[in-house]
């Protein structure tokens, strides 16, 4: 027998560990060389590691959830292609706690496996399908299209554990059921991987961020008739949405209030005033909340800044964000959509100073040129680091973005 011990490399940005995030193998499998290993997890981003060499998996490093030191042994492999008696006692690392949900339960039945797959019943709710980078890899190589495996994930998203029951039941004729049969099990789900980022940072945001938060009622009558307008000629994948002109806005409201483009260098006990305006743009996605960067956002005319909006969303959305366009925003920008509420108090995405976002546009009666009239309205909501922004200088601002929003062809005036 003849081992290798395939070492967590440095992924960078002055990493000295990581979290294990998931694992695509298990103790007695045979990978090839550049296999898919699993996920290690970084501030930023999961990083998917592949095999350097070929062989039969020894042992593995930990659970998801554990963490690991660079240059640690991370799987160690027979390049013999044998395993050991003392791999087989060895306990399989089980699925990614993170993805943690009731499994599908498994209904025999002596049918062919395309009747069996006839049988699939998917959930009325998923209307996209979720999944990992490996396992859309996986499918596409099967030739199975995921639109017909019932996910048991968090939103219908489809689990390692899934994708391997469904190719069972290709394979034996067995039907899988995506119904839930009624459960008083409680089960315990760890904190890990991004979860477990978004907690930290969150609970250190408001615990060492003083939130100052103001909101604002702006009429959008205008703007939504001129986004309408523009939106006329334009493909639905192309349509614009609020957010590049809020964020164009805020470009130009910056401008007046730089102290609101900032970041705070706690360690130099410093704050970082900034020239450029590099936008994050909170998204929800299936792994939780990311911010991905539009960098240089005030160098970008209304459609690249919409384009750029649109693509780094996405990259966060399926998980091909690099790990530089989900970090080094100075001031974020955020929408709930049509789940956007009356008002929100908006976290601050530390080391920033500020973060604005929209809520839900309603058609309402107001007083409008003296007379009772509808109009389209919306609360604008932000939040500011008040050790560092007065509020004042808050209200100001936010204010003179409520002057352009309610009449939009300000935003694009010179100066």
């Amino acid at each position: 027998m003849s081992e290798y011990i395939f070492k967590l490399p440095d992924l960078g940005e002055g990493t000295v560990e990581s979290e294990i995030g998931e694992w695509f193998i298990k103790v007695g499998d045979q990978i090839a060389e550049e296999d898919a290993v699993g996920t290690m997890m970084t501030d930023k981003a999961a990083v998917e590691l592949s095999s350097p060499v070929s062989g039969t998996v020894l042992k593995l490093a930990g659970e998801p959830g554990d963490i690991v030191a660079v240059g640690a042994a991370l799987v160690v492999i027979d390049t013999n292609g044998a395993g050991t008696d003392a791999a087989a006692e060895v306990a399989p690392q089980e699925e990614a706690v993170t993805d943690a949900a009731p499994s599908a339960p498994v209904e025999p039945a002596s049918v062919t496996a395309e009747a069996a797959a006839a049988d699939i019943i998917e959930p009325a709710e998923r209307t996209r399908v979720i999944t990992s980078p490996a396992i859309r890899r996986r499918a596409k190589e099967a030739g199975i299209d995921l639109a017909l495996v019932p996910g048991s994930g968090p939103g219908g998203r489809i689990l390692r554990k899934d994708f391997d029951l469904f190719l069972k039941s290709r394979a034996t004729g067995t039907a899988v059921s995506a119904r839930a049969e009624p459960s008083t099990s409680v089960r315990e789900i760890k904190i890990i991987g991004l979860r477990r980022i978004i907690a930290e940072r969150m609970a250190a945001a408001k615990r060492e961020i003083p939130h100052f938060a103001y909101v604002e009622e702006i009429d959008i009558t205008e703007l939504e008739a001129l986004r309408k307008h523009l939106n006329g000629s334009r493909d639905i994948a192309d349509r614009l949405t609020l957010l590049p002109f809020l964020g164009l806005a805020l470009i130009k409201a910056l401008k007046e209030f730089p102290q609101c483009n900032v970041t705070h260098d706690k360690d130099r006990n410093l704050l970082l005033q900034h020239d450029a305006v590099h936008l994050g743009v909170a998204t929800q996605t299936p792994d939780g909340l990311k911010v991905p960067v539009v960098k240089h956002a005030e160098m970008r005319s209304m459609e690249d800044l919409a384009t750029e909006i649109r693509r780094v969303s996405l990259a966060a959305r399926d998980n091909s964000a690099k790990k530089s366009e989900l970090s080094g925003s100075t001031i974020t920008i955020t929408s709930l959509g049509k789940l956007g509420g009356i008002a929100s108090t908006p976290v601050i995405n530390s080391p920033e100073v500020a973060i604005i976002g929209v809520n839900r546009a309603v058609e309402r009666p107001v007083v409008f040129n003296g007379q009772v009239a509808v109009r389209l309205m919306m609360n604008l909501s932000s939040s500011f680091d008040h050790r560092f922004v007065d509020g004042y200088d808050a209200a100001a601002m936010i204010q003179r973005i409520k002057e352009m929003l309610e009449h939009p062809a300000t935003i694009f005036l010179p100066g």
